[in-house]
């Protein structure tokens, strides 16, 4: 996948995207923080306090170059992802240029939350000693949605985990309006063709129907018809509403699982519960 597609990534919330339709990846992608994803503006004449303009444009920059250098990181670990490949500290570290390695554990905890939200992929170590990461689909799911023989194929993952948390905030059943008026604030709309997802009302109603991971069912006596949305069986085997929590505990506090120092004991005892 062209770097230069993921050179403009920024300005979407970490939960919910602009109804903007993304037209390229780099528009597609939730990045960056709540606090730096709106560029500063310059102070009005008549403002009495705040920083100079100097110091604020100073502030954009940086954040320019910040997100340049996770959208090259992002770039690197799809490429990685799809090649099935490990991950290594010092292969990341060569993504950021030589006289900005200090900001690589924050380019690294941005790109491992964008990975997670876009993609629906957790960073994990594997390999403390050597330094070593892997990117697996998040809260437990098998499915990915990549195909293995186009390079242009991205991860899906993050969509369906989406779908999986409406269900779940909806009371395990929700009317597939519901879904859509949730996916439309992300920019994913039915009948158009999203650059990360594809078309999203097939994957809805029958590539998860089929892969086991959503039941899709006309309401009773409804009419003009209207259609209803739960788990799959798949989805009720490979997670749960314990992990849909903790994703959402996640997400809310834009920390990604990789940059918690924790003992892998105590991560563990989280994913697995009492």
């Amino acid at each position: 996948m062209p770097v230069d597609q993921l050179r403009d990534l920024c300005k979407m919330e970490a939960e919910l995207q602009a109804p903007a339709q993304p037209q390229t990846l780099a528009e597609a992608l939730p990045f960056g923080s709540e606090e730096e994803a709106e560029t500063p503006s310059t102070p009005s004449p008549s403002s009495s306090s705040g920083p100079p303009p100097s110091s604020v444009e100073a502030e954009a920059s940086l954040w320019d170059i910040r997100r340049v250098m996770m959208a090259d990181l992002v770039g690197y670990l799809l490429l990685k992802y799809h090649a099935k490949e490990p991950i290594t500290k010092a292969e990341m570290l060569g993504v950021v240029p030589r006289d900005a390695q200090d900001q690589f554990p924050d380019v690294f905890c941005r790109a491992s939350a964008c990975m997670l939200l876009a993609f629906g992929l957790d960073l994990k170590e594997v390999d403390p000693g050597e330094h070593t990461y892997a990117l697996v689909p998040t809260l437990g799911l098998t499915w990915d949605g990549v195909l293995s023989d186009d390079e242009l194929s991205l991860p899906k993952t993050g969509l369906l985990v989406v779908v999986l948390v409406v269900i779940f905030l909806q009371g395990d059943c929700s009317l597939e309006e519901e879904i859509w008026r949730a996916l439309g604030r992300m920019g994913v709309c039915a009948g158009k063709v999203h650059y990360i997802y594809g078309e999203p009302r097939a994957l809805l109603t029958q590539v998860w129907v089929q892969e086991g991971y959503l039941e899709y069912h006309q309401v009773p006596h409804s009419d003009p018809a209207r259609y209803e949305l739960l788990w799959g069986p798949r989805a009720h085997a490979e997670t749960s509403k314990v992990k849909i929590l903790e994703h959402l505990l996640r997400v809310n506090g834009r920390v990604p699982r990789s940059c918690r120092f924790l003992p892998e004991e105590v991560v563990n005892e989280e994913e697995e519960g009492p």
